[in-house]
């Protein structure tokens, strides 16, 4: 765990389009609440959010207000920091709200918008020139699994994904396998660790050993309390990128308190 690789696991909670404003301070008072009465140490597990746009300023002002220790973010960002795009979000405005981090590459924006490689390269590089911390989303569809094995497209993006990323920025990978987002069916512990590993010997080539090292890899797919110990007893995966189990805040809190499963 964070003792032995010095790197702190993240579980964050991707809400997808769910929950207006006033929801969303709901439940992120609530979720607040629930880890501070289980005596939940944010150093030890730090914890993120990623509401929908609409939902940042109410969910900023709150967190800001009251102290809480809970991260957000911003589930994506245009790769242009302003002009005539309408309808999307420049770095500049996530970061003016205090966003730590911004999803980029998510599957569901690789396939509904066709976000291809090269536009998910330029996210990174505006999410970096705003001094926000990517969260770079890889993974294969059933059909890449079976045509390709179960690391050479992760890997692949994941490359095309940090070209002209210097050696030593902050970022965060996460593993979603496509076809375990919302089946139901998870990866196994192993399945997820033989792409981590990979995935880090990427960054220790493309980057460098110690930014590998520092890196944070994460799971996604079908995250849930009943599993999550598994995936985090692996070395190489650092926390884990929850999706509708992360709108359940008995589910999420439990899945945050992850190290009374392991027994860590």
């Amino acid at each position: 765990m964070a003792g032995v690789t010095g790197r702190v696991p993240l579980i964050a909670g991707n809400w997808k389009m769910n929950l207006d404003h006033l929801q969303a301070i709901a439940f992120v008072q609530k979720l607040a609440w629930t880890l501070k009465d289980a005596g939940h140490d944010y150093r030890e597990t730090e914890v993120a959010i990623f509401p929908p746009f609409t939902d940042l300023r109410s969910v900023q002002t709150l967190i800001s207000a009251d102290k809480y220790e809970i991260e957000f973010g911003g589930q994506d960002l245009s790769q242009h920091d302003s002009g005539a795009y309408t309808g999307e979000v420049s770095g500049a405005f996530l970061a003016a709200l205090e966003s730590k981090y911004v999803l980029i590459g998510h599957s569901e924006r690789r396939s509904y918008h066709a976000e291809t490689d090269e536009v998910v390269a330029a996210k990174v590089q505006a999410a970096l020139r705003h001094k926000l911390v990517p969260i770079i989303c890889v993974g294969e569809t059933a059909e890449d699994l079976e045509a390709f094995g179960p690391s050479a497209v992760p890997v692949k993006q994941l490359r095309d994904a940090l070209a002209g990323v210097p050696a030593d920025s902050e970022i965060v990978v996460a593993y979603e396998p496509v076809w375990a987002i919302g089946s139901g069916q998870a990866a196994s512990p192993e399945q997820a660790e033989q792409v981590a590993a990979a995935l880090r010997g990427l960054l220790g080539e493309v980057l460098s050993p110690e930014t590998a090292a520092a890196t944070r890899i994460l799971y996604g797919g079908s995250v849930k309390a009943a599993n999550i110990a598994g995936f985090l007893r692996e070395p190489n995966v650092d926390g884990a990128l929850v999706g509708g189990a992360s709108l359940d805040l008995k589910e999420f809190s439990s899945i945050v308190r992850f190290r009374k499963h392991v027994g860590a």
